[in-house]
């Protein structure tokens, strides 16, 4: 009997009719397999997956491969979001014995959970030399009756060989990394789309979040242009959604045209943040347009009422790949008649016959125009008649390390863009998480869905929480959104680090044991939780000048730089963080009566102030700063006006009474 109707994630509950006889991952399933003698089918996926849909319908859905599974398998569903740790572990399995990865992710194994087989995408029968379900299932089920030796043997081949692939490399961080991260992405470099190699094209944010950094601390003006080539692109193609803002999961061609058109809530976050950095960076406007838009985008389609974000919307509609997205010239003019429709499918490549299976994906690609506004009543009648037309399917999970990332791309729209909507988000999200994703311990969840939180919280969870706080607090300067950063870093450390060997694993040391406890350094979609947990260790280094934080930070920076010297351009985040610490960097502490000064926040809206850590004292916050930052509690607050102390590489100036006179080059 299929057990996931009692489920709250969406993709487990797209699976609770299917006629096989479904558990959630859980020691009820492993007990049943001992007990009855048979191997465990493990399939991973999540609810936005086009492949996962594909395979559902194929296979999950179909009696035969039904009856097989439940005669000769116990069946497990796992939610990739929900639980990235048996993600990660099951994952890499399969990465060692393909050479490759993705969902949804197919695994057998035994009773103990120990792997034999793992794929991801199987088509029910035998497709073109690719094997079929119906044959893997019959062999593997015939193999466990008749030769399971075999079998076990592999198993544990496989699972000695994950366990003892941790990475445990420690060497001294230094300047060329970056500089060997730069010339492999100078290498890759796609100079007529932007983009590194070849198709399908992913955005990876933070690989451009790298460059425009490394633009600015070597004075290498290629490395911001291959950012900005890639930012264009990508703005102009149909991966952005030109009517409704948001960006899509990757490009299926070179040109950023056709994307797969899942939307993610990380993606769209971490491009936020991309677009905003380029426009502090360069101060050209088309960035701030695109920032805005996708702000606008997770605040209209995918912001709970209570203040959490959701995970993302499906790439289908009705079965239907991109369905949702594309257009006819006839559509758009019946909407907005026909002069203003023909202007809008000049300005969006809509055209007869189309560019994506006889429609066409709205795009700017060799425009010279530039688009029409966002507030455009052109634009607002076809967004309600697309929502009109076909509805798309919603993640709505709350997860806690996406929402993080959604909290920091949103404090700092609020601070560069001006955008109160941006920066009350934030707050609201915080506040709901801090409400409703906490436990009796103050310790995290890792989601929230139909006022349910489950499932202990990961490195993921805590890193990117503190670091948003971090961007919390520039943005308000506000000492509880410090307080936070501190209190989840402190957690982070207690419960992730690996004292040994150093770096931090992906669960906690209380958590349910898998076949491995893994540490994962490579940035792939989404930056690493040991890269995040530099940036965050180095950041309250340089906010509460404690050696505390620095010693952590050196010794994850001293476990990172083994990792990263094996690929720098896969560990771009990493070396985010380890440009704060090799590269100069200041400390800005503000003492006022009261308030944050505007001159404060006018220089914050339009530089990136990379490297420098800034403090607000007030009479109000004064004690509660000192036990965040106790070098703090010997600023004299004056009676009146501002004064500012400035220190540059562990040198303090003299103070001074006006803003302007401080010098802050950038």
């Amino acid at each position: 009997m299929n057990q996931l109707h009692t489920q709250k994630s969406p993709y487990l509950l797209q699976h609770a009719d299917n006629p096989v006889d479904w558990f959630p991952w859980g020691k009820e399933a492993f007990q049943k397999a001992r007990n009855e003698d048979k191997p465990v089918f493990l399939s991973i996926g999540y609810s936005t997956c086009h492949w996962c849909h594909v395979m559902a319908h194929e296979s999950f859905e179909d009696t035969e491969v039904a009856d097989l599974l439940n005669r000769d398998f116990v069946s497990m569903k796992v939610d990739r979001e929900e639980r990235p740790d048996i993600d990660a572990v099951y994952m890499a399995v399969c990465q060692a014995l393909t050479g490759s990865g993705g969902w949804p992710l197919t695994v057998m194994m035994t009773p103990e959970q120990k792997p034999f087989f793992a794929g991801t995408y199987f088509p029910k029968r035998r497709r073109y030399g690719q094997p079929g379900l119906m044959e893997l299932l019959k062999r593997v089920a015939f193999l466990w009756k008749t030769d399971r030796e075999q079998l076990l043997e592999a198993g544990d081949q496989i699972t000695a060989a994950i366990g003892q692939g941790q990475p445990t490399g420690r060497q001294e961080p230094g300047r060329e990394l970056l500089h060997k991260a730069y010339r492999l992405f100078h290498s890759q470099f796609d100079r007529i789309w932007g983009g590194f190699g070849p198709a399908p094209k992913f955005p990876t944010p933070h690989n451009l979040l790298f460059l425009m950094r490394y633009a600015k601390l070597e004075q290498q003006p290629n490395a911001l242009n291959m950012a900005e080539t890639t930012l264009q692109a990508m703005a102009r193609g149909g991966i952005h959604d030109q009517f409704g803002g948001g960006f899509s999961r990757y490009s299926t061609d070179e040109t950023w045209l056709a994307p797969h058109f899942e939307k993610m809530l990380y993606d769209n976050a971490l491009l936020l943040l991309s677009y905003l950095y380029a426009y502090q960076a360069t101060g050209k406007e088309a960035y701030a347009d695109t920032a805005r838009r996708t702000a606008g985008y997770i605040l209209r389609e995918l912001t709970d009422p209570r203040g959490g974000f959701y995970c993302g919307q499906d790439a289908d509609s009705d079965g239907v790949e991109g369905k949702y997205y594309v257009f006819t010239p006839d559509e758009v003019q019946s909407v907005l008649g026909e002069k203003d429709g023909k202007e809008v499918c000049r300005l969006y490549g809509i055209a007869e016959g189309g560019n994506f299976e006889g429609k066409s994906i709205p795009n700017r690609i060799g425009q010279t125009k530039p688009p029409l506004s966002a507030d455009d009543k052109r634009l607002q009648k076809l967004l309600q008649y697309r929502l009109n037309r076909t509805r798309l399917h919603k993640d709505d999970k709350v997860l806690l390390s996406w929402n993080a990332w959604a909290i920091l791309a949103l404090a700092k729209a609020g601070q560069v863009l001006g955008e109160e909507a941006c920066g009350n988000a934030a707050v609201k999200a915080v506040r709901f998480l801090e409400k409703s994703m906490t436990d009796e311990r103050n310790r995290l969840y890792l989601r929230w869905r139909d006022g349910e939180a489950a499932h202990d919280g990961q490195l993921e969870d805590y890193a990117v929480y503190a670091l948003a706080m971090t961007e919390l607090y520039r943005l308000t300067f506000s000492v509880r959104d410090l307080e936070q950063a501190l209190l989840r870093a402190r957690q982070m450390m207690e419960l992730f680090e690996d004292k040994e060997h150093g770096g931090y694993y992906i669960t906690a040391a209380d958590a349910e044991p898998l076949i491995a406890r893994p540490k994962e350094t490579y940035d792939g979609a989404i930056p690493s939780g040991n890269a995040v947990a530099a940036m965050v260790l180095q950041r309250l280094a340089g906010l509460t000048g404690d050696p505390f934080w620095q010693e952590a930070a050196d010794r994850q920076f001293t476990f990172l730089a083994g990792e990263i010297e094996r690929y720098p351009a896969g560990h771009s985040f990493s070396l985010l963080a380890l440009a704060d610490a090799l590269y100069p960097h200041r400390e800005l502490i503000c003492v006022k009566d009261k308030g944050v000064p505007e001159e404060l926040r006018q220089y914050l809206m339009t530089h990136p102030a990379d490297g420098l850590y800034i403090l607000v004292k007030t009479r109000e916050n004064a004690q509660a700063l000192a036990k965040c930052a106790p070098f703090t509690a010997g600023y004299p607050i004056p009676e009146h006006g501002a004064a500012w102390y400035l220190c540059k590489n562990g040198a303090c100036q003299a103070p001074v009474q006006a803003f302007q006179n401080l010098p802050l080059e950038e």
